[in-house]
C-alpha cells in the first residue's frame, strides 16, 4: 500500500541496486550507504556544494583538534552525545563483527564529556580521521532505533522497492524518495523516456548511442525535453588483480608487466563507448598526492612482447612444457557486458601468445574466493571512500592483506616503509612525496593491470532541480527539489 502523503507531493523515483541492510554498522555497498545516509547522520557529511571536496557539519559540527592531533571534540547539532558513543562503540564491538570496524581501528577511545560533547582520542596521528566521520558506518543511531536524518524509512519490498518520506514535509512539496530495483538496463532506459524515472545515474553501452550524439553532446532530440546530462571522473578504479601467491604470476614482476603493456586501452576505450578514462596506477585524477608521470607500461605491443621473453615465455610459449601460457581471470558477474569484456580481454592476450581463460562466478562465491586466494587473475574495482590518496594505496600494505583490503597479496618492504612514513608525516608536501614514492614502487611492481578509472554520466529529467553529480552522493536528495508532475 503506498502511503498517502505520497499521493500529494513530488515524488522523485530513481533506481537502486539491491539494498542489504539500514544498519550502518553493517552498511557495505554505495547502495547500502545512499539508503542509510537518507535516515541516519554520521558526524560529518561531504560538503553538497564544494570542489574540491570538504566535510561539513552534519549529526556534528566540524571538531575541534588538539595541537598533537590526537584528540577531536565534536559538539552534536541535535540529538545527546550519548546516542553517538554507543554509535562508534559498537563499531568497535568484537561480538558485532562488522565489516566496518577497520574505521575505528586508530580510535583509542570515545567518550561523553557533555550532553552534546563527545572526545575521541586516538592512538595515534590519522590525517584523513574526519573524512572516516562522514562514512555511513559512523551514522549515529538513536536509543530508539531511528536517525536525525531528513527521511525515514516509509517502506521497503526487498529486492523491489524502497520508499523514503521527509520527517518534516518541504515547502516546495517534495516529500518522497522512491528506490526501484530494476534490474534489466533496457528497462531502465524505456522507464526514464516514459517518465517512470527521475535520474538515470548509469548509461549502458547499448544505450549510449541513442543519448550522446557527434561531439559527446547530449542527443538533441533528448536534450529538447529537458532531459539533461552530468558527466564527471570519479574516485572509482577498476584492474585486473594478481594473486601474487599464485607461483606463476606473484614471482614473475616481467610477466605482471608484459601483461600491463599488452593491454588495449585504445580498444577498451572504444568498448566502453569513451565513457573511462585511461588507467596509470592506483590513485584518480583530483586526488592530492597522485603521480602525474607517464605510466611505463602503457599499452604498447613491441615492448610486450619483449618482455614476455625476458620473462621467460618467448611468443606465449613456457619452454618447460613447450605449450602456450595459459592463465585463469575471474570474474564475478556473468552479465553480458562482462562476459563480453573478458573475451576483449582475451583476445589482448592472444596477441602475446597467452591463452586466456574466464571463470565465471556468482558475486559472494567470487567474494570468497578472492579473498582465500583460490583465483588467479580477477576482475575488481575500488570505489574511493574519501579523496585522500592513503584510500587507494592502503590496498598495498602488508597490513592489509586479504580479507582486508589488499586482495591481491602484495607484499614491499620498501612500499611499507614509505606508506608509514607517509602517516608519520608532519605536513602534507612531505606526505605527498612518500605517496607519489609508493605509487612509483606499485606502478614498476604490477601487482594488477590498470585497466580505468570511471567516468560518471547521469541522466536528469527537467523536474529535477539543484541536482549536482558527486563522488560521495550519499543522501543528497534532500538538497533535490522536485516539481508536482501535471
Amino acid at each position: 500500500m503506498i502511503p498517502a502523503l505520497i499521493l500529494f507531493s513530488a515524488v522523485f523515483t530513481r533506481p537502486m541496486e539491491r539494498v542489504s541492510t539500514m544498519d550502518p554498522a553493517m552498511a557495505q555497498s554505495v547502495y547500502d550507504s545512499r539508503a542509510v545516509q537518507l535516515v541516519y547522520e554520521p558526524p560529518l557529511c561531504v560538503d553538497y556544494d564544494a570542489r574540491p571536496y570538504r566535510l561539513a557539519p552534519a549529526y556534528c559540527e566540524l571538531p575541534q583538534v588538539s595541537p598533537d592531533a590526537l584528540t577531536y571534540t565534536f559538539r552534536t547539532r541535535h540529538g545527546i552525545s550519548a546516542h553517538m558513543v554507543r554509535s562508534l562503540n559498537r563499531l568497535r564491538d568484537p561480538a558485532l563483527v562488522s565489516p566496518n570496524a577497520w574505521i575505528m581501528k586508530d580510535v583509542d577511545s570515545v567518550a561523553a564529556t557533555g550532553d552534546r560533547t563527545v572526545e575521541i582520542r586516538l592512538k595515534r596521528r590519522v590525517h584523513y580521521f574526519p573524512w572516516l566521520m562522514a562514512m555511513a558506518p559512523a551514522a549515529v543511531v538513536l536509543s530508539d532505533g531511528d536517525g536525525t536524518g531528513d527521511f525515514r524509512l516509509a517502506g521497503w519490498r526487498r529486492n523491489h522497492e524502497m520508499t523514503f518520506v521527509r520527517r518534516e514535509p518541504s515547502k516546495d512539496g517534495f516529500n518522497t524518495v522512491r528506490y526501484l530495483v530494476v534490474d534489466d538496463m533496457s528497462t531502465q532506459w524505456l522507464m526514464f523516456l516514459k517518465g517512470e524515472i527521475d535520474l538515470l545515474g548509469e548509461i549502458s553501452r547499448d544505450n549510449w548511442d541513442s543519448v550522446v550524439g557527434i561531439g559527446g553532446r547530449l542527443d538533441p532530440a533528448l536534450a529538447a525535453t529537458g532531459v539533461k546530462m552530468h558527466s564527471i571522473p570519479t574516485l572509482e578504479v577498476m584492474y585486473l588483480g594478481f594473486n601474487m601467491r599464485d607461483p606463476v604470476l606473484g614471482r614473475n614482476r616481467k610477466l605482471r608487466q608484459a601483461l600491463n603493456a599488452a593491454f588495449d586501452f585504445p580498444e577498451w576505450e572504444k568498448f566502453y563507448n569513451r565513457r573511462i578514462v585511461r588507467g596509470d596506477g592506483p590513485v584518480p585524477h583530483g586526488v592530492e598526492g597522485r603521480l602525474e608521470s607517464v605510466f611505463p607500461y602503457a599499452y604498447n605491443l613491441e615492448k610486450a612482447r619483449r618482455l614476455m621473453a625476458e620473462a621467460g615465455y618467448p611468443d606465449g610459449i613456457d619452454p618447460e612444457t613447450s605449450r602456450r601460457l595459459t592463465l585463469t581471470l575471474s570474474i564475478g558477474r556473468a552479465s553480458q557486458e562482462s562476459r563480453e569484456a573478458g573475451e576483449l580481454t582475451a583476445a589482448f592476450y592472444e596477441k602475446i601468445g597467452v591463452k586466456l581463460e574466464l571463470q565465471f562466478m556468482t558475486w559472494d562465491a567470487f567474494l570468497k574466493a578472492v579473498a582465500e586466494g583460490r583465483t588467479q587473475l580477477y576482475r575488481m574495482g575500488w570505489v574511493g571512500d574519501y579523496p585522500d590518496a592513503q584510500n587507494f594505496l592502503q590496498l598495498f600494505h602488508s597490513r592489509n592483506l586479504s580479507p582486508g583490503p589488499n586482495r591481491s597479496a602484495y607484499v614491499s618492504e620498501e612500499f611499507d616503509r614509505e606508506y608509514d612514513a607517509a602517516l608519520a608525516a608532519g605536513d602534507a608536501q612531505e606526505r605527498n612525496r612518500h605517496w607519489r614514492r609508493c605509487q612509483e614502487i606499485v606502478r614498476e611492481d604490477c601487482p594488477w593491470v590498470f585497466t580505468h578509472f570511471n567516468m560518471s554520466h547521469s541522466l536528469v529529467r527537467p523536474r529535477v532541480g539543484n541536482y549536482k553529480p558527486s563522488d560521495f552522493p550519499y543522501g543528497h536528495e534532500r538538497f533535490y527539489r522536485v516539481k508536482e508532475m501535471k
